[in-house]
């Protein structure tokens, strides 16, 4: 079928003949040149633009298979004046392009005025060839070539375009895939963001507010979304709960167990209990819901402003830092197993914030962060850094990324900051 509209007062023009090794060399540059194109649509305009070239045809046209439909779709720009892109034929029962598509074998027309597969596009065409494009057994498109004389494709140019056909069926169906691997890509990381905001959202707005002390969370993922989770929670006594949590994996997989999780706990948490018996019923509904394999580490602790103490409750978390007046001290209680692994009971240890004390939570994202040369940012720097006065959450996360430079954050690093007012 054609492309664009020749007057009938044109003069007739016959391409050149073309010898065989000419021919051939005509077909490896174009194939050279084409196969190396990725975008379709460039590569369906360079292909037209080739074949017009290499072997003097007036009139060139791409169509792609669309095999849900049945249905052939013209791909090029050019498009004949009846026909433009988009423009769909049945394969099997429409024109040349659907009979070469239904057979897989090529249909030359030397006179389409006598042809019944036929269908006019531009009054002045009288010879036509539909080459179909295959990759492998399967039919990636047709292309046609048309040309105002009788008979204006001598044999041995058929058998050249048939060449060049080859190279274009592939050339085109590695575009198709790279297109289709690209818009999944750009669907996943779409999903990705969308999660990642829902994830967002599921952190604190905003800081407790209690007066002398200052409190800061901060939660990093390694991926678009991971399996760390803080948060604080208010009770109607003045007391506040803080929470940090780290699911085992990292990825969407770990953001929906952690999703879980932070529901339930919330609602247990809200009936006030304890915060050994928050983390024991949590443990327990865990247990029967969770996959095998996998777990939540919890630190759980409530804030008691009134007598500037900490209760918390450990589930395999690691050790919470304090630091105040006798120095530094890692957390330690006696039992707490994971959540989600088996039935377990938990203890609680209560520590006295003094004034200048500070109590920090973490997970494993900042003590195991590496460096360019495989070492571990590590309990010691995090107690260095937390030393210092204007240490925060988001000082803590934004120096061991810093640390971590040229090796980026390979797990998820969240941290809760209490700090007391001397």
């Amino acid at each position: 079928m054609g492309t664009t509209q020749i007057s009938s007062n044109a003069p007739a023009f016959r391409p050149a003949p073309i010898g065989l090794v000419d021919g051939l060399q005509h077909v490896q540059k174009a194939a050279q040149k084409i196969t190396s194109i990725l975008d379709l649509d460039q590569l369906i305009d360079s292909v037209i633009h080739e074949v017009k070239h290499s072997f003097g045809c007036v009139e060139a046209g791409v169509f792609l298979h669309d095999e849900a439909r049945g249905e052939m779709v013209r791909a090029d720009a050019h498009g004949c004046s009846l026909h433009h892109r988009g423009h769909r034929l049945k394969v099997g029962r429409e024109g040349m392009v659907g009979h070469a598509a239904s057979t897989g074998a090529m249909h030359y027309a030397p006179d389409v005025r006598v042809d019944s597969y036929y269908v006019p596009c531009e009054h002045a065409i009288l010879s036509e060839v539909a080459i179909p494009l295959k990759a492998g057994d399967r039919l990636v498109g047709v292309f046609t070539a048309s040309h105002p004389e009788l008979d204006a494709f001598p044999r041995q140019q058929l058998r050249l375009l048939q060449a060049l056909c080859d190279h274009v069926a592939i050339a085109i169906d590695n575009a198709r895939c790279f297109q289709n691997e690209r818009a999944a890509r750009a669907a996943l990381d779409r999903d990705a963001q969308e999660a990642r905001a829902i994830q967002q959202a599921l952190l604190p707005k905003s800081s407790p507010y209690i007066p002398g002390l200052v409190i800061s969370g901060r939660s990093e993922p390694a991926r678009a979304v991971g399996g760390d989770w803080y948060d604080f929670i208010s009770f109607p006594d003045g007391r506040w709960g803080i929470v940090l949590a780290d699911v085992s994996g990292k990825g969407t997989a770990a953001a929906l167990l952690m999703s879980a999780t932070r529901g339930i706990f919330r609602s247990l948490a809200e009936a006030c209990c304890t915060p050994a018996e928050v983390l024991s019923r949590l443990n327990q509904l865990l247990v029967n819901d969770f996959p095998a394999g996998k777990f939540v580490t919890m630190v759980y602790g409530v804030i008691d402003p009134d007598t500037r103490t900490v209760t918390f409750a450990n589930a395999g978390h690691l050790q919470p830092l304090l630091i105040d007046d006798r120095g530094t001290h890692f957390l330690e209680t006696e039992r707490g197993l994971p959540l989600g692994l088996s039935s377990g009971e938990y203890s609680e240890t209560r520590v006295a914030l003094s004034p200048g004390s500070k109590l920090i939570f973490y997970s494993d994202g900042i003590t195991e962060a590496v460096d360019q040369e495989d070492q571990e940012y590590g309990a010691s720097r995090l107690a260095e850094h937390a030393l210092q006065p204007t240490a925060s959450a988001v000082s803590i996360v934004d120096d061991v990324r810093a640390f971590a430079n040229g090796s980026g954050m390979s797990d998820d690093a969240t941290v809760v900051f209490v700090g007391v007012a001397r």
